[in-house]
């Protein structure tokens, strides 16, 4: 069954690849869902339904967990699907989105595949086999000193601020600065991780992530040689699906990178800590 999942999980991703690439860089209606940090265009639900519709015929026995529709189906494998992670870049006309199909049985995450339509590279891994680069193996690398690395962060972002408190947000964010050597926030989790899998950058680390948007890079990047290390930020127990937690570092092989580690976890810490002390507010306001 891993065999046809992965074929399907890589048809989904380039499914729409045609119709979003014709769109890419033309007019476009642009809504937004929570706020202006969060964008819809059109493409972004009809790509969804091609890939719901290409999913639910060829594996019927499916949930279909998606960003812009939500859960659909039942079935013992669930999907989880953004047809544009990066739909901010996608709107502008900046070269860095992709879609992400995952698939998962149980809590383990068995077939994924992402594909970047602009620079045609589709990433695809299977639990039972390896990862994938446009069918050649793919094996991350990285560099030894996290003081040469290059990494991918978008942290912070407004709701981050309102999350850690702006002068907290902003500390952690210098410390990632005089960590590395280099830090890009392009967007697009799926994409950044994705990047590490191939050797390309030596890091991502994110704080605001959804299924839809890790779970298939989260296997590539394992299978590609990787780790991926997830944090709770208060959301999430430890025992909970790596793919449920909000907050991750994606490291290439080789890297071990003590200081990034350590920041990634003080954030997490410092959320867990701000739930645990509003849950016993509104405990004691409902108590009294």
């Amino acid at each position: 069954m891993s065999d046809q999942l992965l074929r399907t999980a890589m048809a989904a991703a380039q499914v729409a690849a045609p119709e979003l690439l014709a769109a890419f860089r033309g007019q476009m209606q642009v809504d937004y869902k929570r706020d202006r940090h969060d964008p819809v265009t059109e493409h972004d639900r009809r790509a969804e339904a091609a890939i719901r519709d290409l999913i639910f015929r060829e594996v019927p026995d499916s949930v279909f967990v998606g960003e812009e529709s939500g859960l659909t189906g039942s079935g013992e494998v669930q999907w989880f699907v953004d047809p544009i992670d990066g739909t901010a870049n996608f709107a502008r006309g900046m070269a860095f989105w992709c879609t992400s199909v995952g698939a998962v049985i149980g809590d383990r995450i068995v077939a994924g595949a992402i594909y970047d339509p602009v620079a045609g590279t589709l990433f695809a891994a299977s639990a039972d086999g390896g990862a994938w680069l446009n069918g050649q193996p793919l094996q991350s690398k990285a560099v030894a000193d996290e003081s040469e690395a290059v990494l991918i962060c978008g942290y912070p972002v407004p709701r981050d601020f309102r999350a850690d408190g702006r002068a907290a947000a902003l500390e952690h964010q210098g410390q990632l600065l005089e960590t590395v050597a280099t830090l890009r926030r392009p967007g697009s989790a799926a994409l950044s991780i994705a990047h590490v899998a191939a050797g390309w950058v030596d890091a991502a680390a994110g704080f605001g992530v959804n299924a839809w948007d890790v779970t298939a890079a989260i296997l590539i990047l394992r299978q590609a040689g990787g780790r991926y290390h997830p944090f709770g930020l208060g959301q999430r127990a430890a025992g909970d699906p790596d793919h449920q937690h909000p907050g991750y570092l994606a490291l290439g092989t080789g890297a071990d990178y003590p200081t990034l580690q350590r920041i990634c976890q003080e954030i997490s810490a410092r959320r867990e800590q701000s739930r645990t002390a509003l849950h016993a507010v509104e405990t004691a306001a409902i108590q009294s």
